[in-house]
């Protein structure tokens, strides 16, 4: 395609517009196509949490008991806090819906989420209503600001995801957003879908030194404990991000940072993305003078966010009060738990490698209550009777953690992510890294930071963006402004086709045998269009041409599979999946041509979703082409 054509669409958006819909907690952040170099993040949410300060929202929604959208963020979680018990159960309360996606093996337009009152809805409504809803905030901030209406056509969107999601779960956030209205079928290239870890390593090329907190500066020394300094280092951060809390609108500036000055053509560095639902990572090296990234290694990781840490505190809250009580409790009073569970996060925020005090857990009034009618017997005689001597009960109606109590709690995610770090530090792939940037919400956890430090400190510096639940955020808008600045990402799988070949006696397997019109065949064969892990150029494609088995066929459709192995030869081998299909639709183009027609078909892998063209030979006229992961 000739540069300028692409210049004259790219023009087109006045503004860029970044979501970042998180398992916890959303916000979006936008920059002018004309002045690129500031960044501004939403402004200031009604609400917000003791202990909780940021610059998002938590993600969180609500609809009516006719199942209308009502609100989103704090909005919704204290309007369904607020109603009364008799009437809540009707209403439909979501938080950490995101995981779903994640955690769906066959995700379709049909799957369903569970409200905390146990009904369903589908998830696609539910995704569309909350991506509405950053649509129309964010709209509107554009249009105060700006003193005229701001019109969708005029925005370009960026919607980030996991860079561990799998092409369905990307489809499923495109389908979600058309059905939101931020771009449609029509017009696709209005919406771009980024992955996380890349945005976050996008901005991270921008940082100068005062934006970031170098833990590997602060090497522990004999004689005292590094965490002295690391809470010192964060003690400064806080306070620079306090004093810039009110200005909303960041400057990158048009440089390569400090550190990346440092770099050098082929450095490697890893960005660890640590969120609420998922951790995942990516390796990338750096091609100058640019500084276009490669990716070296496909992204991996898995669902080892803070949620983890909540999971386990349940865990402890069903040892000593019993499993029984506590899934009734969350029944009968949906709106305490969600209370409960903000007492925990604010106090899981508290918790550090050096803390000695005991940390204090309000147990809700109708906790207490409950628990004794449903058990006969009081909380505090639950705690005495219970056998986890950590935790206490306080004459003022709490639970008392002591700091193991409270890191034990968070032992089995952080663990978790250091192993899998191990493992991808193990990679051939992977040698001479230089940093680790830490990145994500979940990265502002002083233990996640020590134990990464101590982990893998002695092997590369590593490193955390200050306001480190923004970055992915800022590196989003970044990529929707230059969405060409990562030239090469690497297959997570094998890609191919199901076709037929000759036989060939000796080479195929003799049950593979068909015999069609004279003609031996051999079914099944997989046509790799690409391999688990080859590295892919951005914009590179790949080419096969197929010819209707009838000339009278108007729709051609071909399933694509997939497999996480390398060599796969037949689609029949264990592993291999259907993942999709792709359509050619021959009506519309002149019947009268040669009978053997030969339709060309592009396929576009290196781009962070997979895409699709074809072509009819001869007639060179296109073919309208669908691929579709979601509905086959």
């Amino acid at each position: 395609k000739d540069s300028d054509a692409d210049d004259a669409v790219e023009q087109l958006f006045l503004v860029v517009v970044a979501i970042d819909f998180g398992t916890t907690s959303s916000g979006y952040a936008y920059s002018f196509t004309k002045e690129p170099e500031c960044i501004h993040v939403m402004r200031r949410w009604e609400g917000g949490d003791p202990g909780v300060s940021n610059q998002k929202t938590p993600t969180t929604i609500l609809l009516t008991p006719e199942r209308k959208f009502h609100s989103f963020g704090y909005a919704a979680r204290d309007f369904y806090h607020d109603l009364d018990p008799t009437e809540s159960k009707h209403w439909l309360y979501f938080e950490k819906f995101k995981m779903k996606l994640h955690t769906t093996g066959n995700l379709t337009m049909e799957t369903d989420l569970t409200a905390a009152n146990g009904k369903k809805v589908k998830a696609l409504e539910i995704f569309a209503y909350a991506l509405q809803f950053f649509k129309e905030q964010a709209l509107k901030e554009l249009s105060d600001q700006g003193g005229s209406d701001f019109e969708n056509t005029e925005v370009r969107w960026v919607i980030t995801v996991p860079a561990i999601w799998k092409q369905p779960a990307k489809q499923f956030m495109r389908q979600a957003a058309y059905k939101a209205g931020m771009a449609s079928p029509e017009n696709p290239e209005q919406l771009i879908i980024a992955l996380e870890p890349e945005a976050a390593s996008i901005y991270c090329r921008k940082l100068r030194l005062h934006q970031m907190i170098d833990l590997s500066s602060r090497a522990p020394v004999n004689g005292y404990s590094p965490s002295d300094t690391i809470g010192t280092g964060f003690t400064q951060a806080k306070e620079h991000i306090r004093r810039n809390r009110q200005s909303r609108t960041f400057l990158v500036e048009n440089v390569i940072g400090e550190i990346w000055s440092e770099l050098e053509e082929g450095d490697r560095y890893i960005v660890v993305d640590s969120g609420g639902g998922t951790v995942d990572m990516t390796v990338h090296q750096i091609r100058l003078p640019e500084g276009h990234l490669k990716e070296l290694y496909k992204a991996t990781g898995g669902p080892y966010g803070s949620l983890g840490v909540d999971y386990e505190f349940e865990k402890l809250l069903c040892k000593i009060f019993g499993e029984d009580f506590i899934e009734q409790f969350k029944i009968k009073r949906p709106a305490a738990w969600v209370d409960l569970m903000i007492a925990f996060e604010s106090r899981k925020r508290a918790a550090a490698p050096d803390r000695t005090n005991p940390l204090n857990i309000t147990l809700p009034f109708s906790f207490i209550d409950y628990y004794k009618k449903f058990r006969g017997h009081s909380v505090e005689h639950a705690l005495r009777k219970s056998n986890v001597d950590f935790v206490k009960w306080s004459s003022q109606g709490m639970l008392r953690m002591s700091p193991d109590a409270m890191n034990a709690l968070f032992k089995p995610t952080i663990d978790q992510i250091v192993q899998h770090l191990s493992d991808v530090f193990d990679k051939p792939e992977v040698t001479n890294v230089k940093f680790l940037f830490l990145v994500g919400g979940f990265a502002e956890s002083p233990l996640l930071q020590q134990a990464v430090q101590s982990a893998f400190g002695s092997r590369c510096r590593v490193i955390i963006p200050q306001d480190v639940g923004l970055t992915i955020l800022k590196g989003a808008v970044l990529f929707g402004l230059d969405p060409a600045v990562i030239k090469v990402r690497r297959s997570p799988l094998t890609y191919g086709v199901g076709v037929l070949n000759r036989f060939v006696e000796g080479k195929h397997p003799p049950e593979k045998l068909l015999i069609k019109d004279g003609t031996r065949w051999c079914t099944d064969v997989f046509d790799k269009f690409i391999s688990a892990d080859q590295s892919v150029a951005l914009g590179e494609t790949v080419t096969r041409s197929y010819t209707p088995a009838k000339p009278s066929q108007l729709v051609i459709v071909i399933n694509i599979y997939s497999s996480e192995q390398d060599n796969v030869s037949f689609i029949t081998e264990s592993g291999v999946k259907k993942c999709g299909t792709l359509r050619l639709d021959l009506t519309g183009t002149d019947a009268s041509v040669p009978n053997r027609r030969e339709i060309k078909t592009l396929m576009q892998f290196g781009d962070t979703e997979i895409k699709a063209m074809a072509v009819d030979v001869a007639t060179s006229k296109s073919v309208k082409v669908g691929i579709d992961f979601l509905n086959y």
